[in-house]
């Protein structure tokens, strides 16, 4: 063999949670079967000196989506607050010292790279595709940019626009192309931290904000209210309006263990007045919008809020660009940095990568996975995973779907909270038997990827994948021969099924499914 050759078991492209864990899933199942490691390499577009991890790590997107479990489900079934998560996935969290929601991207980096060294996985990193070398249905080489070649039986990939799936030849529909709206996108964030900005400081700075922009007499506040608005009257009623609840109590920020959720806008509409735009995504390009904010260590506050509207070309050109901010993003930070010095931060600290929500879907699942099919309980309880439940949240909006609904008789675009059961079917490819894709990019069709693309979700089907990885290794099959029951059985021998509580309750099943067939 050449020297510029290398021959693996496994290669995962991509180096996203979901992708992660599936190695380390297919190395502890290879392990168990056969008592040794299988040869692994994980390859990443990154340096792995910044972070193993992806928009979690490099992105430092702290605040974690978790499940969303109903009271009254969590108490019938005495569940969690965050439901039954996979095994693998509450693994990571536990090393990464995670308490509810808050992930400190060194400490995941720690993590994750344990777990895969663990796991006897090799790490390549600063990798670019040059070519694929394919037999058939079939991957059986990745060619890179500095003339390397690495060969492996079976392929995941977890970058978030099936990067290495389209390099095989799979096909991919660009932004939401599964709504006929191809050049429509969900917005990019810009994760950034603070330093010496208190939680207590914060709190009293929003309050005075709220206060101040509730109060018609308060005319300089007024007139910060109208520059955030655009100086459009119904703009600034709304915003008005906005800052208390239906019982007309302000609606300050909530601060729990390690986290903080901000339920208005008083801090937006303060940045865009200092900023002189309007708190308008579309209007304006970016908007400080309501924070997700991770509380950390060392008095750090981890900010999701700065987002940036993008098309679905342009996301497709940021991830092949390893999700790196574009120079226009980097002076909007600018911006973001004078104004939080301003109310008392000592730092401001933007990520390296950006994060990308979504960034197209490939067209070629074995069984394509719709909004639909996940209102309706996703797979059946005896092939079931692990079970999710999450809102369909396309944050910032699809542009055109309103119009694209109501041209199609339909009034509105707000549909029920699925919790559905998990599979790997969705992810694995007709075109590319040996491949299959984990992200936001697998083989979602119409709101399914709202739900689909979050990390928590993921993770559940990469522990599949990884397993049913081992297993088309060890019977020489390809991952797309591994139905989700052989990959359950392990799961249930091993003592890693977690409890199944997936529905098909919600009223508007029938409504949705026919939505996403009339709008495609």
């Amino acid at each position: 063999m050449n020297k510029a050759e290398r021959s693996y078991d496994i290669i995962g492209f991509g180096d996203e949670v979901p992708g992660v864990l599936a190695m380390v899933a297919a190395a502890r199942e290879y392990r168990r079967q056969t008592k040794k490691y299988p040869k692994m390499l994980l390859m990443s577009k990154a340096n792995a000196g910044e972070g193993i991890g992806g928009h979690l790590i490099r992105g430092k997107l702290s605040y974690l989506d978790r499940t969303q479990i109903d009271r009254q489900l969590q108490t019938s079934l005495n569940l969690d607050t965050f439901g039954a998560p996979s095994a693998l996935y509450q693994e990571f969290l536990k090393r990464a010292g995670v308490v509810q929601i808050a992930l400190d991207p060194e400490k995941g980096d720690r993590a994750l790279k344990e777990m895969l060294q663990e796991a006897g996985v090799a790490i390549l990193s600063e990798v670019k595709i040059a070519s694929v070398v394919k037999s058939g249905p079939n991957l059986t080489s990745i060619l890179t940019s500095r003339g390397e070649t690495y060969t492996a039986k079976q392929f995941i990939d977890s970058t978030v626009n099936a990067e290495l799936a389209q390099a095989a030849g799979a096909k991919k529909s660009q932004g939401f192309g599964t709504f006929g709206l191809p050049d429509s996108e969900l917005p990019v964030t810009l994760v950034f931290e603070t330093e010496g900005l208190s939680i207590q400081r914060l709190k009293e700075i929003e309050l005075a904000y709220l206060k101040r922009f509730r109060n018609l007499a308060d005319t300089e506040a007024q007139n910060f209210l109208k520059s955030a608005a655009g100086f459009d009257e119904r703009k600034a009623e709304s915003l008005r309006q906005e800052l208390v609840d239906s019982h007309g109590n302000l609606k300050t920020l909530w601060a729990g263990k390690d986290y903080i959720d901000i339920r208005c806008n008083a801090l937006s509409i303060a940045y865009h007045s200092f900023r002189g735009k309007k708190l308008s995504l579309y209007d304006s390009g970016a908007i400080l919008d309501r924070g997700n904010v991770a509380i950390l260590s060392g008095d750090r506050l981890s900010w999701n809020a700065l987002m940036i509207a993008v098309t679905g070309s342009e996301a497709e050109t940021l991830a092949n660009n390893g999700g790196k901010p574009t120079p226009a993003m980097l002076e909007e930070m600018k911006f973001v940095e004078q104004w939080f010095k301003s109310i008392g931060a000592k730092k401001v600290t933007p990520a390296s990568e950006l994060y990308i929500r979504h960034a197209g879907n490939i067209t070629e699942a074995i069984e394509p996975l719709s909004g639909a099919k996940m209102l309706a309980g996703g797979v059946s309880k005896q092939e079931a995973l692990a079970t999710f439940a999450y809102h369909f949240d396309v944050r910032g909006g699809i542009p055109g779907i309103g119009d694209k609904a109501l041209a199609n008789g339909f009034v509105s675009t707000m549909f029920s909270k699925p919790t559905f059961n998990v599979g790997i079917r969705h992810a694995q490819l007709k075109s590319v038997r040996n491949l299959a894709v984990v992200s936001p990019a697998s083989g979602f069709e119409g709101f399914a990827s709202a739900a689909g693309r979050i990390v928590e979700y993921n993770a559940a089907v990469g522990h599949g994948l990884g397993i049913a990885a081992t297993l088309a290794l060890l019977s020489n099959r390809t991952l797309a021969d591994i139905s989700n029951q052989e990959v359950r059985e392990v799961l249930v021998k091993v003592g890693e099924l977690p409890l199944i509580f997936g529905k098909t309750s919600a009223p508007d099943i029938a409504q949705l499914q026919q939505f996403e067939s009339a709008i495609a």
